[in-house]
């Protein structure tokens, strides 16, 4: 399921990045003045689509995400809970020092003579 997910999130995220690059830049800038010369009839209609487009795949980009964070989350705590509550025990038990000896530090014995 999760790799079914994480697929289709990735062609969500191609087709998105391709649309949004066909775009036409609606800010002007320098290609606003040439621009203007070779529009034709249906170009307002293709801008609509693309930008329906855009906010679906959007859309979609977020639900697919929010379903991969759900699917992971339920896979994770079914598998193997108890191997790792075992090493978390382990990890925080403290491991007891022995009175007789004294603590010794990296470096703490050699001393540098100039």
């Amino acid at each position: 399921m999760y790799s079914l997910l994480l697929i289709i999130a990735i062609i969500v995220c191609v087709l998105l990045v391709l649309i949004v690059l066909i775009q036409n830049p609606k800010g002007g800038g320098l290609s606003s003045n040439f621009s203007s010369s070779s529009q034709l009839m249906g170009v307002q209609k293709t801008g609509d689509f693309l930008e329906k487009g855009t906010w679906i795949l959007a859309i979609s980009l977020m639900v697919l995400s929010m379903a991969i964070n759900v699917a992971v989350k339920g896979g994770t705590e079914k598998s193997d809970n108890s191997q790792l509550k075992e090493q978390v025990d382990k990890a925080s038990k403290p491991t007891p020092v022995q009175q007789g000896t004294p603590a010794t530090f990296p470096g703490a014995g050699t001393k540098k003579t100039k």
